[in-house]
């Protein structure tokens, strides 16, 4: 199973106005549900600054006031500017709020300088930063870290049209962000680290195997888009930028990814396991996702490959009983193989088999997981809903 992140969804960004073909059918709707330069003129649009607001004296609020003795404090993050790719999708959104709630500074890389500002509106994100293409290279020169989270879904029919448009949608946007880092002066004055999405699909599938982060490349297409995603990443000047892989699962969140599109329907007496359940699923909360790419940013000691999965993966069949028993739902229909084939051809492969993926840098790294076990993360999500 790969995440419908090669994007979010794949779900990074989306940079394509292409959308997967409608599928009226039980079979395309549980598809549906798995959903994988100089700038002399710069036009950045700049959305304004909010007032400062000014703290209550002590005794004015009723809040409670607490005070802190400086020398008992944690170490605060310095400020950092980050650029992002794919900052209008599933993943980036969050990431973007989580920036700029802890006080950094974004500007959102983007096609669509309208579509940004409709996901990010300025009443609700004062001092962001929207830059359209030909002012990427101005936003990255002034930025301490980008992060690279762009690229077509991947769950619907592959034409070899598509599956062209698949692989260069990472490609394309990766050696862009490449070149404009390599290119933003010397080391004090270019970003100082480089976090670039790739995902599991790398390994290849399997139903008896597990993988990590030193385990081989598979040989089936998605395994060759995540090499050569990679292999464009790499080309970053490594001497003065630590890069980050992120080998992402399958995002669960309410908000998208393939909960969203699955939730419904369960709710309707539709949901169940796709073809035979026994595919293993690799997941990750959102938010654990998030803070790993945060922490990304801001830990040296996070470098190289890093799989973006959840310590404890689970048959597909598992998920969706638990899902099944949260909402309150029977998970009795299961799609047939041959109809999802049917639907999406070779395309189906992404929901019909999958891996199991385990992120043994980042438990080395001593990451902690809010979510590590997939039942706590449904029950988050449902309370959500």
């Amino acid at each position: 199973m790969v995440h419908s992140f090669m994007g979010g969804d794949w779900s990074g960004g989306q940079l394509t106005g292409r959308s997967p073909p409608s599928c009226g059918s039980p079979a395309g709707a549980a598809a549906a549900a798995m959903g994988f330069p100089s700038t002399p003129n710069l036009k950045l649009k700049l959305q304004p600054q909010p007032q400062p607001q000014l703290e209550p004296r002590i005794g004015t609020s009723r809040r409670p006031v607490r005070l802190r003795c400086a020398l008992d404090s944690e170490p605060v993050q310095p400020p950092m500017t980050v650029s992002i790719t794919g900052a209008t999708g599933f993943i980036g959104r969050r990431l973007v709020q989580k920036l700029l709630s802890d006080d950094h500074k974004v500007c959102v890389l983007t096609r669509s300088a309208s579509n940004a500002a409709s996901v990010f509106p300025a009443s609700t994100y004062p001092g962001l930063t929207i830059a359209e293409q030909g002012d990427w290279e101005a936003c990255v020169r002034g930025s301490s870290a980008v992060v690279n989270l762009a690229g077509m879904p991947i769950s619907t029919r592959w034409s070899p049209e598509v599956k062209q448009e698949i692989k260069q949608s990472r490609v394309n946007v990766t050696s862009k962000v490449v070149k404009y880092i390599n290119h933003a002066g010397n080391a004090d004055t270019r970003p100082s680290v480089f976090v670039s999405a790739t995902a599991i699909g790398y390994y290849g599938t399997s139903e008896i195997h597990s993988f990590d982060e030193s385990s081989p490349s598979g040989n089936d297409y998605l395994a060759e888009v995540c090499r050569e995603w990679e292999a464009t990443a790499c080309q970053v000047n490594q001497e003065d930028v630590r890069l980050v892989l992120l080998r992402i699962g399958v995002v669960l969140g309410k908000d998208g990814g393939a909960l969203a599109k699955m939730i419904p329907l369960f709710m309707m007496f539709a949901g169940g396991p796709l073809g035979t359940g026994r595919q293993w699923f690799s997941w990750i909360h959102l938010d654990d996702l998030v803070n790993l790419i945060y922490e990304s940013l801001t830990n040296p000691t996070y470098k190289g490959v890093i799989n973006g999965t959840a310590p404890n993966p689970v048959r597909l069949s598992e998920l969706c009983e638990r899902l099944g028993r949260i909402v309150g739902r029977p998970s009795w229909l299961p799609v047939p193989e041959f109809a999802l084939k049917a639907v999406l051809g070779e395309g189906a492969s992404v929901v019909l088999e999958g891996q199991k993926v385990l992120p043994a840098k980042a438990k080395d790294l001593g990451f902690s997981y809010r979510y590590p076990y997939v039942e706590d993360a449904l029950k988050a999500i449902a309370r959500d809903l």
